[in-house]
């Protein structure tokens, strides 16, 4: 499937465009640095989301803890600064055979489906990381964008809608990632630019993951309820992108700069 094809049920998913002026922003050499760091924290951040999705909801204990010590070595990286990032391609080893919880009716549809996404986000981090390598581009800490924390703060409280809402907000994340890569990649050079390219299939089958995850939990007699979410998250996540926005990052909305 090419990439406008891709695009299509993306930009209908999406209730508005970036801004060209958020576009014109990115692609100045002076962004780069902080582009490519947001963009490696963005990719650990969606492995950390949907492994906690799957502790929280889908596994016992022993799985919990055995899940997190697979991802340790990752996080190790970015907040203590520890370890050789060249070796962790090779600890990207986890399975679907993490045992789902006997009470949970949904447990191995969300293993299935989150344990692809945690592989597929890891693996662009590590390829984000080979990048910031050959650029010259050091990790530094960069204070975190305002709309993830935008969304999130307007999920229920109470489940199966906590969790519900968290997969809407998860597939509108997912789906202007892929928004933004298409947008960006002709205006930057050919290695970033076919890198970005590169992401759209997984990151379009990411969004509509987390979507049929949503539904299946809420079950067919909620479709009406799940609709009414999904159209109250598309206005959050526009009006984030869209209002002003002083500090730049892979998400963040129109610049004032």
């Amino acid at each position: 499937m090419t990439a406008d094809k891709l695009l299509i049920p993306i930009n209908s998913f999406l209730q508005c465009e970036t801004p060209k002026e958020w576009v014109e922003e990115a692609v100045k050499p002076d962004n780069l640095a902080v582009l490519l760091i947001d963009h490696l924290i963005c990719e650990l951040k969606a492995a950390q989301s949907a492994m906690f999705m799957i502790r929280k909801y889908a596994v016992d204990k022993a799985g919990s803890d055995a899940l997190l010590a697979w991802l340790q070595p990752f996080e190790t990286l970015i907040y203590k600064r520890e370890g050789d990032w060249r070796e962790l391609a090779a600890k990207n080893k986890l399975t679907k055979s993490v045992i789902p919880k006997t009470d949970s009716p949904y447990g191995q549809s969300l293993i299935d489906k989150m344990v692809l996404l945690i592989k597929e986000e890891l693996h662009h981090f590590y390829q984000v990381l080979e990048i910031m390598d050959e650029y010259g581009v050091e990790y530094r800490s960069i204070t975190p964008c305002r709309y993830a924390k935008g969304m999130l703060r307007h999920v229920k409280t109470f489940e199966p809608d906590a969790l519900i809402d968290k997969l809407i907000v998860g597939a509108y994340i997912e789906a202007r990632s892929c928004e933004r890569f298409a947008m960006l990649a002709p205006h930057l050079d050919k290695r970033l630019g076919d890198f970005y390219i590169s992401l759209l299939r997984s990151e379009a089958r990411h969004y509509q993951d987390y979507l049929t995850l949503a539904k299946e939990i809420a079950g067919p007699d909620q479709s009406e309820k799940v609709d009414n979410r999904i159209a109250y998250f598309a206005e959050i996540e526009a009006q984030l992108i869209i209002s002003p926005d002083n500090d730049f990052k892979f998400h963040s909305g129109m610049p004032t700069l």
